[in-house]
């Protein structure tokens, strides 16, 4: 008999492990960034995807079959929004998105609807390049914007999981303590960049620009989307020639041919920044990227540059 019972309290035990109150959350963050966000929130009760990674432009991915089959199991979406994803979002909610996933639902969480989105254009035309009618859809640059960001996933995977509620909300005052922490460090040593004037490739900086006080003093692409031309290059170069620019920054993924170009003939330091998070990557990759970010535009703002 007592055999017998510890027999059916073993596939008791079995069945509770295997019920969705043990479930994790699966998480379709559309860039690495927000997946990091969450498995900093959610930790061991989230399983966080990322549909592109730090050498992909978000702006132009393709809707492949394992996307869908990723967003058809997920549980809640997580995306920068202000249009980021439009080329390629919108046919993955078409196609495979549960109900709860689609745009006004707890589990549809656009970043860019809860902060204050930079550079929304007065006039929408397509002869201006590639703009986005919301604004800069770039929001996790500023490091300001991570706090709010966090607390409103907290709240959205306490909808979402209710039962685990209140271990979402401690884990996020943990980690808005130790970001805030980090936060004023990184402030502090901006100070002494503000001011430093930049060129950037694309507009993707407009955020680190913004919350760190630098000086964007000129774009490679002519417009928004625009690889850059000889005569838009001839143009940088007699800018950089009466400016102290310190940089030229760039992406991952963004071609290395103008800035090299450009670096070549100035002595300016081109400087790939890393963006955003490696895929998949563990807690605390958020703060890496700051510190990465901000060490490196530290060492450029000291360098003298020969070519100037």
């Amino acid at each position: 008999m007592a055999r017998k019972s510890s027999l059916i309290a073993m596939v008791l035990l079995g069945m509770a492990f295997a019920s969705p109150a043990f479930a994790k959350i699966r998480i379709f963050a559309c860039e690495p960034e927000w997946a990091a966000l969450a498995r900093e929130v959610g930790g061991n009760r989230v399983e966080a995807f990322s549909a592109t990674h730090k050498q992909q432009d978000p702006h132009h991915i393709r809707a492949k079959p394992s996307l869908i089959a990723s967003m058809r199991h997920a549980d809640l979406l997580f995306c920068s929004g202000a249009g980021l994803e439009v080329g390629w979002l919108p046919i993955l909610l078409r196609q495979a998105a549960p109900a709860d996933l689609q745009p006004g639902q707890p589990g549809h969480f656009m970043a860019a609807d809860y902060v204050s989105v930079l550079e929304k254009p007065a006039i929408v035309d397509r002869s201006l390049g590639d703009i986005h009618p919301e604004g800069n859809p770039h929001v996790h640059l500023d490091a300001r914007n991570i706090v709010p960001l966090a607390q409103e996933l907290s709240r959205r995977l306490a909808i979402v999981d209710p039962p685990n509620a209140q271990v979402y909300a401690e884990q996020t005052d943990a980690f808005v303590r130790r970001w805030s922490h980090k936060l004023a460090g990184w402030e502090a040593r901006a100070a002494k960049l503000e001011g430093m004037p930049l060129i950037v490739h694309h507009k993707s900086w407009a955020y680190l620009v913004h919350w760190l006080g630098l000086k964007q003093v000129a774009t490679l692409e002519p417009r928004p989307g625009i690889q850059p031309t000889p005569g838009h290059l001839n143009e940088l170069l007699k800018i950089s020639r009466t400016q102290p620019v310190k940089a030229i920054l760039r992406t991952p993924y963004d071609p290395s041919e103008a800035s090299g170009w450009l670096s070549s003939k100035t002595g300016i330091p081109a400087i790939t920044l890393p963006y955003t998070v490696e895929k998949g990557a563990a807690t605390g990759a958020l703060q890496a990227l700051f510190e990465e970010t901000i060490a490196l535009l530290e060492k450029a703002n000291k360098a003298d540059h020969a070519g100037q």
